[in-house]
């Protein structure tokens, strides 16, 4: 029964920002930039587990995988304003986030 209440959620959240978006990119945005994912899965993990170190470590462990992303949304924006083709340019963003995913990955190794 959890799995299908997060399923519904997440759903909810990906139609909610579609439909919204149809009316205020801002809005849209702004709905996308907020770690409704993040927040509601440390909710269940505290829930299933009441480990507050295991959400603790979730937590900043989620602050270094941010950072990785964002070039992603700038190079998407700068792309499809040059015309770039849809697909590719969505392609050559999750490209350069795996790359930079595995950079993180190896410094935070260290």
């Amino acid at each position: 029964m959890l799995y299908l209440v997060k399923t519904l959620i997440a759903a909810l959240v990906i139609v909610a920002v579609g439909e919204i978006s149809k009316r205020s990119s801002a809005l849209a945005a702004f709905l996308l930039a907020l770690p409704i994912v993040s927040i509601t899965a440390f909710v269940w993990i505290y829930l299933e587990s009441k480990d507050k170190i295991k959400v603790a470590d979730i937590s900043q462990e989620t602050f270094w995988y941010v950072i990785p992303t964002l070039p992603m949304f700038w190079l998407l924006s700068w792309m499809l304003r040059n015309d770039y083709n849809f697909y590719l340019s969505l392609l050559l963003c999750c490209a350069l986030t795996a790359g930079l995913f595995a950079i993180t990955q190896y410094l935070l190794a260290r």
